[in-house]
């Protein structure tokens, strides 16, 4: 399997990050990773080492996507650095990274998917510290639709990384 078929495989996969420290489910993937470097792995994207720290979260591998995101110095590195607390779960580190994010351009339309998906965003902007307090605090059905809305911002910053160079 190439890099590029793994990320088709998890954005088709049924399987869905957990809100906390997430622990490695599929070591046959991860190892497809281990075969590269980001720009071998995934050439002609925006963001070679983003769609890297993103496959590396969805598998659960918790220090390879710090390392990756720690070492990213864009809002793209920033943002899966703040997922990454998010899950630890880190509420303060994660509302530092969303901070140096800044306003990101998946913002609208994960407002948007958030909002179908049952998370109560209002009509304003995405609030992701908002988000970070949800998560901390969901349980029974919030905590389902906090699993989804993860999930939807993790394919939507994906996507924006994976966008041509």
């Amino acid at each position: 399997m190439t890099a590029t078929e793994l990320i088709a495989e998890l954005k088709t996969s049924a399987h869905r990050m957990p809100l906390s420290h997430p622990r490695p489910w599929a070591p046959e993937w991860a190892a497809v990773l281990r075969g590269g470097n980001s720009r071998t792995l995934f050439p002609a994207t925006a963001s070679p080492s983003g769609v890297l720290a993103g496959a590396w979260l969805y598998l659960g591998c918790w220090e390879e996507a710090h390392q990756v995101a720690q070492d990213l110095e864009t809002p793209e590195g920033s943002y899966w650095h703040a997922i990454l607390h998010r899950q630890e779960p880190d509420s303060f580190n994660a509302g530092y990274w969303f901070r140096r994010v800044g306003r990101h351009a998946i913002f609208p339309e994960l407002a948007k998917a958030a909002a179908t998906l049952g998370y109560p965003t209002g009509r304003g902007p995405w609030d992701s510290s908002g988000f970070i307090d949800y998560c901390d605090a969901a349980s029974g059905a919030g905590k389902a639709i906090a699993i989804e809305v993860q999930h939807a911002e993790w394919q939507l910053l994906l996507d924006w990384c994976r966008r041509s160079s």
